[in-house]
């Protein structure tokens, strides 16, 4: 796949968890995070397992103990930046739950850099600012008093950083991104289902009465996103698609304009702007030093 192609993947991802934020929210009124969380990535791997399943009988190998090391630390830290950002989201506010999460940005090269060996390029240095600003604005540059709800999406935004720099390298390393998403998916609607036989009181009537939402984040953001996600970043940089994902606010922004009839202050369509300029950034400069590199 061209980096190009794997990049509108990346962006078509991160517009589709944008979108999903409202019916996250809003299912959040109701629903406790770990009944949310086990049947929306139950029916997200039902969907995807036949292809994955496919995948392994065409790959036809045998994982390695440091692949099967990596993919458990995967799966681990998606159950973990699902969990506590959820959670952490009942505690605070959109504004603060959205900069503090895309703190990943931030944290994935690092992350790249120390367990992959993967220096991040150097335009990183003003994409990545240029970024968290552009998210901040988008937020309404403002916070509230931070509580025990961001402590918790910060530490999503750690283990979100570990699932971005580590997936792309080890399904290209594997050639099975889709089988590596299902494992994710039922590490989290497994420890989703438990969580909440223990901690919470599903309600049918209520996990019913939200099918709109669970559906469209089981098939759009779990089943399709998560794998575009993993097939895509075979083919971008770790710290690049960090940067991709980081339009993630700029998307929820533009679904809660269509949806809810929200609207943007100024400033947050420069953070918009922002926001796509570093995007632009990290693929346009690579691609134009390789290409000066090649001519010469």
């Amino acid at each position: 796949m061209p980096r190009s192609l794997a990049t509108l993947a990346l962006l078509l991802t991160t517009m589709i968890w944008g979108f999903a934020f409202v019916a996250q929210k809003s299912a959040m009124e109701s629903m406790g995070p770990l009944t949310f969380i086990g049947v929306r990535y139950l029916l997200g791997a039902l969907i995807v397992v036949p292809l994955a399943l496919r995948e392994w009988r065409r790959q036809n190998r045998r994982l390695n103990r440091f692949e099967t090391l990596m993919i458990g630390l995967i799966a681990l830290n998606f159950f973990l930046g699902v969990y506590l950002q959820q959670a952490g989201l009942t505690m605070t506010t959109a504004t603060n739950g959205g900069f503090l999460t895309s703190l990943y940005v931030l944290i994935a090269p690092l992350v790249a850099w120390v367990l992959l060996k993967m220096r991040p390029h150097p335009i990183l240095v003003i994409a990545t600012p240029m970024a968290l600003v552009g998210v901040y604005w988008l937020n309404g540059a403002r916070f509230t008093d931070l509580n025990f709800g961001d402590a918790l999406v910060l530490l999503s935004a750690l283990a979100w950083a570990v699932q971005v720099a580590l997936i792309g390298e080890i399904s290209k390393r594997t050639g099975l991104p889709i089988t590596i998403s299902v494992i994710s998916f039922l590490v989290t609607a497994l420890a989703g289902l438990v969580g909440m036989a223990l901690f919470e009181k599903p309600d049918l009537a209520i996990i019913t009465a939200h099918w709109p939402q669970l559906g469209y984040t089981a098939v759009f953001s779990t089943a399709i996103a998560f794998t575009l996600q993993a097939v895509a970043q075979q083919y971008v940089p770790p710290a690049n698609a960090a940067i991709v994902l980081s339009a993630e606010g700029l998307f929820a922004a533009l679904g809660a304009a269509l949806i809810l009839g929200d609207r943007l202050a100024p400033l947050g369509y420069a953070g918009a702007a922002l926001i796509f300029a570093a995007i632009v950034l990290v693929e346009v400069i690579p691609a134009l030093r390789q290409h000066f590199r090649a001519a010469a």
